[in-house]
This record gives C-alpha cells, structure tokens and sequence, in this order.
C-alpha cells in the first residue's frame, strides 16, 4: 500500500501547518510542508502531490482580509495548477484560514471574481469579536464530495478560533441552491444534537459561533473534490487533545477519508 504524499500549503502567518502535518500522518498520508515561495518559484509542484491541504492561521496576517492575499497569488500564479488536480479528481481541504482563502479564490462557493460577484463568501462573526471555543459538527448527507460519503451522519469535537467565520449568502434562496447542488458538507450541532430539522436549536449561540446562515460550517465544491470548513478538527485527532467530556467524535476519519482519496 502506497503512502500519498499530501502537499500542505505554508504561508508567512500560517501557525497550524505542523497540527495538520500530524493529523495526515496518523491517517497514513505523508505529510510535507510547502512554502507558497517554493511553489511559486517552481522549486516544487502542485503535480508532485496526490492531495493538497490548506491549513489555519492568519496567512499575510489577514492585513487585506482573511485568506484574500493568499487566495490572489493562488489565483495569479498556481490556478491552472489547482485547476488540474481538481480535475484529476486530487482532494483539496482548506482549514480555517484554508477555507477562507479557496472560498475568496472562487475555488469554493458556486462562483468566481470579485467579492460582490460572489453568492457566498465569510465575513465577521455576528457577535463582532473572535471565537475560540469547542463546537460539535456533522458531516452532512447529500454532499458532492465523494470522500465525504463514508463519513455522512459523523459528528466531531473540535475547536473554532477565528474572528471572521461567518458564512452569509448574497440573498436566502443562495442556501436552497447550495443544498440542492450538493455543496453543504457541514453544520453545527448544539450539545443536545440538534440540527437538520431542528436548526434554530443548531443555530443558537455557542452551538454556532459566528452566525453561520443555516448552520453551515464547511463546503465542497462541485467536483467534491474541494473540501473547506471553520472549525479545526487537526486539533482533536487523538483523545489527549480533548479537554474533557466522553472519548470518541475525534477528527481522525476526517483525514483518513481525505488520504485514502489521494491514494
């Protein structure tokens, strides 16, 4: 069996690179830090990797927005890159800052340009101020992504630490298109596990904590190749990183279904 080696994007600002380098390791993938430097001066390629991941952290210290001057050099210098490993049907995940920066590159959401061209994109949490706290997920039924499939009705413990999460839509009906489309691949869940039909309970503050619209705590793509989410689940892939509460929901399978799909 073939270990796939898992280019995992670094960037000045970047903090949670070697938490994920651990994470894909445990799920049997090699991890290898990249630089944004080495990929752009062709030091290293985007096609010498069986799967791309983009971890958290502040890239470029969010000084034009989170994740926006790293989603432009994606797009100026390595979009045909990207675009051919998505067509290859290569999985991408975007963590946090990750998510950010392939949501604001057009990688995510539906649609690409300017940021009002968008129908989705993240923007301040409603409370106006950062969150850090531990948030439960659902991996949700229905998405396109393929190497989410296994994973469907799973729920996982993690960590949130972000102060610009906020997943908002151009008008309402962008959510029903983004659910018929197959492009939710996750919500938060309150403690109780409440959610899908009981969303007001999902929705309530902490259970959300930035006021994601409809819960919604990651995306994918309409490949299903491309994966984002907020919450940081590199952070709980083994039960010593849990600060309390029974064992189990540990982010884990999350990584393994994203390795055996660069396999």
């Amino acid at each position: 069996m073939t270990t796939p080696p898992i280019l995992i994007l670094h960037a000045p600002g970047t903090n949670r690179d070697t938490e994920a380098a651990v994470a894909v390791e445990l799920a049997g993938g090699d991890p290898r830090i990249v630089s944004m430097h080495d990929l752009r001066t062709g030091a290293a390629s985007m096609s010498d990797f069986a799967g791309l991941l983009l971890p958290g952290g502040f890239s470029y210290g969010d000084a034009l927005g989170a994740g926006v001057r790293l989603a432009l050099e994606l797009r100026t210098w390595l979009y045909e890159e990207l675009a051919d490993a998505v067509r290859l049907g290569r999985p991408v995940l975007g963590i946090c800052n990750g998510f950010q920066t392939l949501l604001k590159s057009g990688l995510l959401g539906g649609s690409e340009g300017p940021e009002e061209g968008r129908r989705v994109t993240l923007t301040d949490n409603a409370r106006g101020r950062f969150e850090c706290r531990w948030v439960t997920l659902r991996v949700e039924s229905g998405s396109r992504s393929g190497w989410l499939s296994s994973l469907e009705g799973t729920k996982i413990r993690c960590p949130v630490a972000h102060g610009e999460g906020r997943v908002a839509v151009r008008d309402p009906a962008v959510v029903g298109v983004l659910e018929e489309e197959g492009m939710v691949a996750f919500r938060y869940l309150s403690e109780n596990g409440h959610g899908g039909e009981d969303r007001a309970a999902g929705g309530s503050y902490p259970a959300n904590p930035n006021g994601s619209v409809d819960d919604i705590a990651g995306l994918c793509d309409a490949t299903g190749a491309v994966v984002g989410l907020m919450p940081h689940p590199e952070d709980h892939v083994v039960d010593w990183q849990r600060p309390g509460g029974p064992p189990g929901r540990r982010g884990l399978p999350l990584f393994e279904g994203f390795v055996e799909a660069a396999g």
